[in-house]
């Protein structure tokens, strides 16, 4: 039992994310920093208060943190499908060392 739970808890800490999965959070870390940027902007504007717009920020950064860095499961929907290894034997390629054939 703790065995399955510690493999899980080792599974998702390693950070498994597919292709498609990284083009998603490429795409929406850039549309929520963008958006908490305007939106942080334009409220400390219309309050002219910085430290407001700071918090705002920094709340949202720290937001899209917590939605791109770990490896959620949806960032890993469409995983590669390797090729299968075609044999095991690997072939010399006649490289000579010290006057002795070697790999």
């Amino acid at each position: 039992m703790a065995d399955q739970l510690l493999d899980q808890a080792r599974e998702l800490a390693e950070g498994q994310i597919d292709f498609e999965g990284q083009k998603l959070a490429e795409l929406l870390a850039t549309a929520l920093l963008a958006t908490v940027g305007a939106i942080s902007f334009i409220v400390g504007f219309f309050l002219q208060d910085i430290k407001l717009a700071l918090y705002i920020g920094l709340g949202g950064t720290a937001l899209t943190f917590l939605l791109i860095v770990p490896p959620w499961p949806f960032f890993n929907r469409h995983p590669v499908k390797w090729l299968p290894v075609a044999g095991t034997e690997t072939k010399s390629q006649g490289i000579l060392v010290d006057g002795q054939v070697v790999g």
